[in-house]
């Protein structure tokens, strides 16, 4: 199947049958909530891709008097996702996951009751982008990572994006 749209573009849409969620907490959530949450996430089965959002976290002050300071935010830390250290460069207020079941999406919608102790609003859809963008082409060329379609932020750099692989687990 190639692109809808009559471009002209010889595009593939990205997996067809998963479920799409997205988790939208009241609060924005400390690096210990993530670092709890994104474990728990990625411990489930059946994920195949997790997209966090929030506002940036900067490493120096842009401008005003304070220009190319250091900023010491209190949540700007590092934690662990999958046995890797990741930097926090945004804080979590919105996360994007798809996954291959609609099991899969009740299970974390549990982890998220379990998880928050405030409300969060958990929805199912169509989030992220099922055919391969001008940004997607021109950042990743003619032939993307699928998984990746529609993750790249078109004025940042490619290197920005963390790609966490899940660890198989042994079946003994």
């Amino acid at each position: 199947m190639t692109c809808p749209t009559e471009s002209g573009c010889n595009c593939e849409p990205a997996s067809g049958n998963t479920v799409q969620i997205e988790i939208v907490p009241q609060r924005i959530l400390s690096p210990d909530t993530s670092e709890k949450l994104l474990g728990r996430i990625y411990d489930c089965d059946g994920i195949i891709r997790v997209q966090v959002q929030g506002s940036r976290l900067p490493d120096k002050v842009g401008y005003g008097p304070g220009t190319g300071e250091k900023v010491n935010h209190p949540l700007k830390k590092s934690i662990e996702v999958e046995g890797q250290q990741v930097d926090m460069r945004v804080t979590l207020s919105r996360l994007l996951v798809e996954v291959d079941s609609d099991q899969t999406a009740d299970e974390i919608k549990k982890i998220c009751d379990e998880t928050f102790p405030f409300p969060f609003e958990f929805y199912k859809g169509v989030f992220f982008k099922k055919y391969s963008t001008v940004v997607d082409y021109a950042k990743m060329g003619p032939n993307p990572d699928e998984r990746l379609l529609g993750m790249t932020d078109p004025k940042g750099k490619l290197d920005q994006i963390v790609y966490i692989e899940k660890e198989e687990k042994d079946s003994e």
